[in-house]
């Protein structure tokens, strides 16, 4: 993510959005909290995500309220610094609610 270009930080964000489906493919909410691998994989990915949205700014926020772009970039810090207070439950809840909202905002904005 070197790019300013936020055409590109939202293709990342769609790009790390995939990776965390494939991390947690197959998985119910149970599997993914038994599995330390997929959480600490799915976080980075969302870490990723939440620096992608941090870069951009603002300009999401109106377009897409039901993606909540403030939140995801206040979750970002959460992951970055107070990692240890993470529960997978919340972060299933990410996955299973928010990362659908995400993929289809940032599919609209790349005209996909």
């Amino acid at each position: 993510m070197s790019s300013s270009d936020p055409q590109k930080r939202i293709a990342d964000m769609l790009d790390q959005a995939s990776r965390i489906e494939g991390h947690v493919q197959g998985m119910d909410e149970a599997a993914f909290r038994a599995s330390p691998l997929a959480q600490d994989a799915v976080e980075r990915c969302l870490e990723r995500i939440c620096e992608a949205a941090r870069k951009i700014g603002d300009m999401l926020d109106s377009r897409y309220p039901e993606v909540d772009f403030p939140n995801l970039r206040r979750f970002g810090s959460i992951l970055r610094h107070d990692y240890g207070d993470v529960d997978a439950e919340i972060v299933w809840q990410v996955i299973a609610v928010r990362l659908p909202l995400l993929k289809a905002a940032a599919r609209a904005e790349l005209g996909l």
